[in-house]
Formats: C-alpha cells, sequence, structure tokens
C-alpha cells in the first residue's frame, strides 16, 4: 500500500500598517523594550491571534542594526509568535536631498527628503517570517528615479517642472520602498515578494505631486510584470503586497491606478472582509464596505472615511484557501485593534505550489 502523500499546510502571508513609528530616531526600540506601551502590546496581541507565517509591516521605524525589529521579534517569540527570520532596508523617507522637493521655497524639512520623513528611516517596511529570507536574491527597486518609470506623470505648474527640474532630476519613485524578496517556503519553487509602501495621494497643492506620485508607486508593478524595466519580471509564484494608500472606489487619489493592478490576469484579487468593515460602512461611498482595511475620520470630521487601502495580491497560479481583515465588529476585541491601529491587518490563505 502506497504511503499517502503529505498535505502541506497553508501559508498565511499578510500585512499591516501597525503605526509603529515615533518622533525620533531610537524611539521605538525604547518603547519596546521598556514594555509599558499599550499600543505595542496591542500590536503584539493582534499579530499574535491573526499568527502569520509571513508578515510585512509598513509604518515601521528603521534602524541600521534592525535592533527595533530584533526587539518586536522577541516580544512576539514571548507571546507565542516566533520569527526567526526578518529583513529590513533603509528606506527612502527621511533621506536628504538637500534640495526644496515640496516647492515652499526651503530646504531641510521632512518633504524634502526623498520619501517625507523627519529623520532618516522613519516609517519604513520590516518584513518577519518563518520561513527562510534568500537575501543574496533580494532586489531593492527603491532608488529608481520617477522621471526613469515608463511613461511617468511628473507634476508640473505652468508648464514647468514641479519643483523644479534639479528636483526631479533626482527624485526617487518610492516614498518608502519597492523590494522583491525571495522568501523559501514550503513549496517547490521561492515565493517572491513584492513589497511596497506607497505615498498617501493627499497633502499636496494643485500640481497633485503626491497623487501622481502614488499612482506611478502603484503602476510600477505592472511596469515590472510587462518588462518595462531594467529589473527582470520575478516569476510565478508570488505576492503582492503592502499599503497602497488608494482605495479603487472611494477617497482621494487616482482610482484607476488601483483599480487596473487589481484587474491585472497576473494576479488575483481575494477580496478580504470582516465583519467590523462591514458594520462600520460610510454614508456614500462605493465600494463594499466589507473590504475596507483602515478606520478613518469620516466626512463629518473632514476625513475620507474607512477605506480599502492594504492588500495582499497572489499571482493567479496559486490557490488561495481563505482571506480576510483582522476587524471584529465589537467587544474587547475591537479594542485591542483600534489602541493598536487605525489600519487592519490582512491576511490571506495560500497552498504552496508543490
Amino acid at each position: 500500500m502506497l504511503a499517502a502523500q503529505a498535505v502541506a499546510e497553508p501559508v498565511r502571508i499578510a500585512t499591516w500598517s501597525p503605526d509603529l513609528t515615533r518622533a525620533g530616531p531610537g524611539l521605538l526600540l525604547r518603547d519596546i523594550l521598556r514594555g509599558e506601551d499599550e499600543q505595542i502590546a496591542a500590536v503584539i496581541s493582534v499579530i499574535a491571534g491573526a499568527n502569520p507565517d509571513i508578515l510585512l509591516l509598513t509604518g515601521f521605524d528603521f534602524d541600521a542594526g534592525q535592533v527595533a525589529l530584533d526587539a518586536l521579534a522577541a516580544r512576539l517569540e514571548e507571546a507565542g509568535a516566533p520569527y526567526p527570520h526578518r529583513f529590513s532596508l533603509r528606506p527612502n523617507t527621511g533621506m536628504a536631498t538637500g534640495l526644496d522637493m515640496d516647492g515652499n521655497g526651503r530646504t531641510g524639512e521632512p518633504r524634502d527628503a526623498q520619501g517625507y520623513g523627519r529623520f532618516a528611516g522613519e516609517g519604513g517596511m520590516a518584513l518577519l517570517s518563518r520561513f527562510p529570507i534568500d537575501l543574496p536574491a533580494v532586489q531593492d527597486l527603491s532608488p529608481l528615479l520617477w522621471k526613469d518609470m515608463p511613461g511617468a506623470e511628473l507634476p508640473q505648474v505652468g508648464g514647468a517642472p514641479f519643483p523644479s527640474a534639479e528636483a526631479q532630476a533626482i527624485q526617487r519613485l518610492s516614498t518608502t520602498g519597492h523590494w522583491i524578496v525571495p522568501v523559501r517556503w514550503p513549496g517547490r519553487q521561492a515565493l517572491r515578494l513584492m513589497a511596497f509602501y506607497a505615498t498617501p495621494p493627499v497633502f499636496d497643492g494643485p500640481e497633485d505631486r503626491n497623487g501622481l506620485r502614488n499612482a506611478d508607486e502603484i503602476r510600477l508593478w505592472q511596469a515590472l510584470l510587462d518588462g518595462a524595466l531594467e529589473v527582470a519580471a520575478p516569476t510565478a509564484p508570488f505576492v503582492l503586497l503592502g499599503n497602497a494608500n488608494l482605495d479603487p472606489a472611494d477617497g482621494d487619489g487616482r482610482s484607476p491606478a488601483i483599480a487596473a493592478l487589481l484587474a491585472d490576469p497576473r494576479l488575483q484579487d481575494p477580496r478580504p472582509e470582516s465583519p467590523g468593515s462591514a458594520a462600520g460602512a460610510d454614508t456614500g461611498h462605493r465600494g463594499p464596505p466589507a473590504l475596507d482595511t483602515v478606520d478613518w475620520p469620516g466626512a463629518a470630521e473632514g476625513g475620507p472615511g474607512n477605506l480599502r487601502v492594504d492588500y495582499v495580491l497572489p499571482s493567479a497560479d496559486l490557490t488561495v484557501l481563505a482571506s480576510g481583515v483582522i476587524w471584529p465588529s465589537g467587544g474587547a476585541a475591537l479594542e485591542t485593534v483600534r489602541a493598536a491601529s487605525r489600519h487592519r491587518l490582512v491576511w490571506v490563505d495560500l497552498e504552496p505550489d508543490r
């Protein structure tokens, strides 16, 4: 009698913006080590409860020694969620340029960095994994200049480059970063994670600098898959994940950019839902409220309301077993996720390609 073929366990992949950023360098590490910060305690509770095998954090302060990330991992291991493999790169946030990048006539301010940041590394990205990461094979697209993006739509005022030709000559496309990270998961081939964290398409002027940049940051992935960049397109299987800061139907920004990505036949959209987002539907929104991933103030408070901005999009060849958003409809669990972040953790369970 032949032995039954082993069935691979589902692999849970998630992304989340847990607001693990502070007002200066080293302060996040301080708060993690003290063990007294209620927000960090809530973050740990949410991650341990969701129990993803691979987790991309967006909005996590970077330090060169990865000390804060290691400290968070130690806290997570104490909570029963070990992540022996971790990865981060210096983000474009807070990277000084020496130029006036926002057109206000001053230099050296947070908006004059390659990506908004009060200090180098503010609000970067970090990857936690239970599977080995192929570090030598990581590809970092973050240095790509915006002007070199195929079909780039750069801001102008009166037909002139905004804020200046000199600024556009050095402006990187990625606000935070775009990575391709191979992970040696249980499948036959490495799983390539296409990770990013785009700028909010607001906080600018009529030139729509942030709106244009946000759209091109999202469009970069399709340009990559089309073979339009100098970097080779990743082979399947892959998962595109992160914070796009753009909803396909509601809020500010150039929604067709994310709508086109979601409709790309090389990807699949599991459309993760939650009871909490469905219960908090905003009047006048066109998109399905059950898909929302962030709890922003509504129109009465001058905000856009709940939106879908965080995504986990597997390649079309992968089998999706389940998906969801950690957004309870009430009780203590809802209070915990609210204490952690306005964003909600988005997860997708995949069957390894054996």
